[in-house]
Formats: structure tokens, C-alpha cells, sequence
């Protein structure tokens, strides 16, 4: 790894940021959902709000209840049902397929390898871990573009893909921290580190902010 994607924090300034965002929100959970579940979930929620991912994953889930009837149904009603995630035409497609090989490959059981999970269709790093934190309870680092934007913000990164913020981030963070990480980071970019007019006033890291302190 280059130091220079490293940021200039200590080990105690990083448990800091989590140990406070864990202090303003509260950190979601899916344990009431099976490994496969999540993988669908997760499969869904990309490049949509939370909001279409939860109808669109209650949809499915209220016709089609196992692996088994979603690897058997038709693709398009499949898509009727998640229209509400976007683009669910290629989801609903992903989701079936995916659902074949695990049947066919995996014996039904969704692996809780992450090399493994990226050579399913349309599985990436993030969606992999993804299905290891809230599917399996494993230590790993789901990194989206909140991830990556609110790290490289703070500074704890300087970084230009995802994939090199979760190297980072893997690093520096320490491990019992890394479970909850994504989810706080998450939540805080929708509600307070936006994309466009972060709400500065209201950001507890203003003090050791790389950008903040870069605009004043």
C-alpha cells in the first residue's frame, strides 16, 4: 500500500469518529435476515434510495419466500415486484441468476467468502461485504460512495476508487470497529455529510476535518 492514500490520524482520533457517530445514530441491523436475504437486499439497493431497496426486498419476499421459488420464477415478474429499486429489469435478471448458481454450485448456501461472493454476476466488493457484515456478523468493511467520499472528507484516506479506500480503511481502522463502520457512514452522508452542501453546523468532526479546515 502507497502511505500516501494514509491519512495523518491516530489510532484513538479513529475510534473517535466511529465511537461518535454511534452516539447520533443508531446502527441498523439485519440479523432477523438470512445470508441470502441480505445478498438480494443488497443486490436491490444498488444505485437506489434505502427507502425503494425496503419496499422492493418486502415485495419480492412477500410472493417469492425461498431460493428456490425465486431461482423458479419468471424473471418478469420477478421485475414487477422490485420495479420500485430501479433499473429492475437487469436486477430482477442478477437476482435469478444468482439464485441458480447457489443452487446449483453452492448446494443453496450463500458462501461467506468474499472470494467466493465476487464471482456471482453482478457482486462486487462492497456487495460482498455487505453480505458478510449483516449476513454472516463478519468483520469487513463495506465501502460505497458514502464510504469513500466521507473518509477521503475527514482525511483518513486520499484515495481515488473504492476498492483502495476499503485496503486503507482496513489498515488503519481497528477490527472490532469495522462492523459498524459502514452503516454510521452511511447514515451520517445522508443526513449530514451530503454529496452536494454538507451540513457543516452540524458535523461533530469540524475540528479534524481535512475539508472543513481546508474552506475556513
Amino acid at each position: 500500500m502507497d502511505d500516501t492514500m494514509k491519512g495523518d490520524f491516530t489510532t484513538d482520533e479513529i475510534k473517535y469518529i466511529v465511537d461518535e457517530l454511534e452516539e447520533i445514530f443508531e446502527r441498523r441491523t439485519f440479523e432477523d435476515q438470512t445470508p441470502y436475504e441480505v445478498l438480494v437486499r443488497t443486490i436491490l439497493s444498488q444505485r437506489t434510495r434505502d427507502e425503494n431497496t425496503d419496499k422492493a426486498t418486502e415485495n419480492l419476499f412477500s410472493v417469492y419466500h425461498t431460493m428456490e421459488e425465486i431461482a423458479d420464477a419468471p424473471v418478469e415478474e420477478i421485475a414487477k415486484l422490485v420495479k420500485q429499486a430501479g433499473f429492475y429489469n437487469v436486477k430482477a435478471g442478477r437476482i435469478k441468476e444468482v439464485s441458480n448458481i447457489l443452487l446449483e454450485e453452492y448446494d443453496g448456501v450463500v458462501p461467506d467468502d468474499i472470494n467466493e461472493l465476487v464471482k456471482l454476476p453482478g457482486v462486487g466488493r462492497k456487495t460482498a461485504n455487505c453480505v458478510l457484515v449483516f449476513g454472516f456478523q463478519e468483520d469487513a468493511i463495506p465501502v460505497d460512495v458514502h464510504v469513500h467520499r466521507i473518509s477521503n472528507r475527514l482525511g483518513l484516506v486520499h484515495t481515488n476508487e473504492p476498492e483502495e479506500t476499503e485496503e486503507v480503511l482496513r489498515e488503519i481502522v481497528p477490527k472490532d470497529y469495522w462492523l459498524p463502520i459502514n452503516d454510521l457512514m452511511v447514515q451520517f452522508g445522508q443526513n449530514i455529510c451530503k454529496p452536494i452542501n454538507p451540513q457543516h453546523m452540524e458535523c461533530p468532526f469540524t475540528d479534524i476535518c481535512e475539508l472543513y479546515n481546508s474552506e475556513i
